[in-house]
């Protein structure tokens, strides 16, 4: 992480966009110009942007909103054929003004709203929608296509509406998991602030082009940030990140790399859901690999009361949220498919320093709700009035972590034990590839507070996994911080699984 003291003054720019003030200059307009534009922002104070929806795109419902569909012909990269560019109405929950630029040779170009690009649902909207709705409200946002799953179609690759929130998808994938620019006070008992891309800058794409890059102005009462996102579509698609941030007030409750998710239950954590589906949840787990060099393996929960881990660490070398579980068997739900859902994985660049991954987990009664957050804290505050740069690479796909020659947890089930209530049974379930030809390893299981008992290792060549099987005993205890793995003697055969207990 680097830090600058950072300098500036307001621009025309703050107000009108950067296109005019970028037109009379040589240099092509890239990351830095928006880092000043956002050192400015800081400077200036933070001023609330107006929301100003009128019909047709006040007072939408959702089916409303769905309603309104941005016509194909309208893409300004219609004739690249390998990518497309969506740009998406405001309504609904998306009544804040996004301004919109293309980077052409270097050169910003805005694009004005313009309501005729969008086709209105004849069953919602009079027949002269487009031609009634005003013509300054703002973008809310875009989406990328690219050719992903097939020849000559342009599949979704990404989306950039809300806040600062956008989705990335891989080969194969729907869309599950969040990625956010910043996080700010999550799980907080004051409440959480959330910052918002302001004005993006999105380079319009070559014939030759393989990668896509987003330039993105962040802005909220306590930070203005400048973000730089290359898209790689593929299997995994891969976005190479950076970012500036200019605080106005020092930030303790920073998030960096944050990732938003959902977990509603699963084999591991049903508790009295009455579903006829297996598990419904677009993540199962939090896999980390530390700086020096542990793998560990958080399964997720959705607790009775709001949750909140710390792993702390010093320069991690990844961490992210994860679909492991890829059974359609495990979810038996055709229309959500919830087997594809994406992991994403992040690999910082650079020295972090000292921090801690922290995890949050959000009570929730439906799917319809995120309530997994994980991000990377800094130890030390972000300091007002100094610039602190980020980078990180970012991996989203159906197995985007890296990996690695131990034995990685499969699935994690839990019960009450046959012997009643006051004990718990867990069975997890490792990969036993890298068991094969060698002898069985031995248990080392932990618990904060309570009693392990019956800890047991048993092959299960059919399924393919090796399962460490454990009674809990909880006694007095109101939490407990479960820890399991398994060895060979002195070497490790698995990433460490890791577990919250808590007494409902």
């Amino acid at each position: 992480m680097e830090r600058r003291v950072f300098l500036g003054t307001m621009t025309a720019a703050l107000a009108g966009g950067v296109v005019g003030a970028r037109a009379q200059t040589a240099a092509p307009f890239g990351f830095e110009e928006v880092a000043r534009l956002a050192a400015d922002l800081a400077r200036a104070g933070f001023a609330p942007p107006q929301e100003r929806l009128e019909p047709p795109f006040a007072d939408l419902g959702y089916d409303a909103y769905r309603g309104i569909r941005f016509r194909r012909e309208a893409d300004p990269w219609r004739d690249l054929g390998r990518f497309g560019l969506d740009l998406l109405p405001p309504g609904m929950l998306f009544n804040v003004p996004v301004r919109i630029n293309l980077v052409e040779n270097g050169v910003p170009r805005n694009l004005p709203f313009d309501p005729s690009v969008f086709e209105f649902s004849p069953n919602g909207f009079p027949p002269d929608a487009a031609k009634a709705a005003p013509g300054d409200m703002g973008w809310s946002g875009f989406r990328l296509r690219t050719v992903l799953n097939r020849p000559g179609l342009l599949d979704e690759l990404a989306v950039f509406q809300g806040a600062s929130y956008f989705r990335v998808i891989g080969r194969g994938n729907v869309y599950g998991l969040s990625m956010r620019g910043l996080a700010i006070g999550t799980g907080s008992a004051q409440g959480e602030e959330f910052p918002a891309f302001r004005e993006f800058w999105i380079t319009s794409p070559t014939p030759d082009s393989e990668s896509l890059t987003v330039l993105a102005l962040l802005d909220s009462p306590s930070v203005a940030g400048a973000y730089e996102f290359v898209l790689t579509p593929g299997t995994d698609t891969v976005v190479n990140t950076r970012l500036a941030l200019f605080p106005r007030r020092e930030m303790a409750d920073a998030g960096i790399a944050p990732l938003t998710s959902m977990f509603w239950f699963g084999p591991g954590d049903r508790g009295n859901v009455d579903d006829y589906r297996p598990g419904v949840h677009d993540s199962d787990g939090l896999q980390m690999v530390t700086g020096g060099g542990e793998h560990l393996w958080r399964s997720l929960s959705n607790p009775a009361a709001l949750q909140i881990s710390a792993f702390s660490d010093r320069d991690p070398r990844g961490f992210g949220l994860m679909q492991r579980d890829r059974r359609f068997s495990s979810f038996e739900d055709a229309e959500t498919r919830y087997q594809d859902r994406p992991s994403a994985w992040i690999a910082p660049e650079g020295d972090w320093g000292q921090g801690s991954v922290v995890l949050i987990e959000i009570p929730v009664d439906t799917e319809f709700n995120d309530n997994i957050v994980s991000f990377w804290q800094p130890a030390q505050p972000l300091a007002a009035g100094v610039r602190h740069d980020f980078a990180y690479r970012m991996a989203i796909g159906m197995a985007p972590a890296p990996r690695t020659p131990i034995a990685q947890v499969v699935q994690t089930r839990s019960g009450l034990a046959v012997n009643g209530r006051a004990t718990r049974s867990f069975l997890i379930d490792y990969d036993l590839a890298p068991f094969v030809d060698q002898p069985d390893p031995v248990a080392s299981v932990t618990a904060s507070d309570g009693a392990i008992d019956h800890a047991y290792v048993m092959r299960l060549p059919e399924a393919g996994v090796m399962r460490l099987a454990f009674e809990f005993r909880p006694e007095r205890a109101e939490l407990a911080e479960l820890t399991a793995r398994l060895d060979s003697g002195n070497v490790r055969m698995s990433e460490t699984w890791l577990y919250r207990w808590t007494r409902e």
